[in-house]
């Protein structure tokens, strides 16, 4: 029977949760499998989105934070290889936990230093790098994570033209994360399936047994030849990494995307207006 801390035992913490600091109540209310937000973009709840946008896809801090909730403890460590412009570590300040991030782009790190200083939060280490030299990095090789949170680019996605909206508004133009041949942003699907599982292979020895590893992906848009559903191909392949245990998933549903006719009036396309979260646990 694990000792009971008594701070914890009047929010209703069970003594035997050493997941998390959450009730039951609050535990269940984290199970939904779908997440409906709409975070707003302006003034400080935003959290510098206005200088986050930078990124493609810039993460909200505060859907991030539900997640290091559920996963970490208030003493807690995250990793994330793919740090963009920093919405994990963000999250981690806001709740107390530490972490590391790590990612190709001296810019994305001088954005996260300079959302810092707006937000009046001290930077937590942002290393620039490569993810697939993660073992090189001596902010990682310090210390055993508790969580891996990281939100990894969707193979080629960004390196496309844009369509709907974007190209409406005359912003049809392809936004990579980065021009770097190291970038697994602009790698071919199969290629970016098996980097992204080479760079989460080689990070689970700095997990602790029984810690999770979360991750966001957007499926493609299916084609003739396959029917890209990435959430489901990224499963697959991780599935085969020794010691990794798929959990289940979340949908995050961004209420903040526009709807756009896309095949009107001859074909079914849809809107992707979700995320999947994807979980999994380590247990070597």
């Amino acid at each position: 029977m694990e000792a009971e801390d008594p701070a914890l035992a009047a929010q209703g913490v069970d003594p035997r949760n050493r997941l998390n600091e959450l009730s039951g109540r609050e535990w269940t209310y984290a199970l939904r499998s779908v997440i409906s937000t709409r975070y707003p973009t302006r003034g400080p709840g935003s959290y510098a989105h206005e200088l986050r946008r930078a990124h493609p896809s810039p993460k909200p801090p505060q859907l991030l934070a539900e997640l290091v909730r559920f996963f970490t403890r208030s003493d807690g460590h995250v990793l994330d290889p793919f740090a963009g412009v920093g919405g994990t570590l963000i999250a981690c300040s806001l709740e107390g936990r530490t972490a590391v991030g790590l990612d190709l782009s001296g810019e994305y790190a001088a954005i996260y230093a300079a959302v810092c200083e707006r937000l009046g939060l001290a930077a937590q280490p942002y290393v620039v790098g490569d993810a697939r030299r993660l073992a090189e990095v001596a902010e990682v090789r310090a210390r055993r994570f508790d969580l891996i949170l990281t939100d990894p680019p969707y193979a080629a996605m960004q390196a496309r033209e844009k369509t709907g909206e974007h190209k409406k508004r005359g912003r049809g133009a392809a936004t990579p994360f980065t021009a770097s041949p190291d970038d697994l942003g602009n790698l071919g699907y199969w290629e970016f399936l098996q980097a992204l599982r080479e760079v989460l292979e080689a990070a689970l020895p700095f997990l602790k047994p029984k810690g999770h590893l979360v991750l966001f992906t957007k499926d493609l848009q299916p084609t003739a030849e396959h029917h890209n559903m990435l959430h489901a191909d990224i499963v697959a392949a991780l599935r085969e990494v020794p010691g990794l245990e798929f959990r289940g998933y979340r949908i995050w549903h961004d209420q903040s995307l526009n709807l756009y006719p896309f095949g009107y009036p001859y074909a079914f396309v849809a809107n992707q207006v979700h995320q999947f979260i994807l979980v999994f646990r380590y247990v070597p």
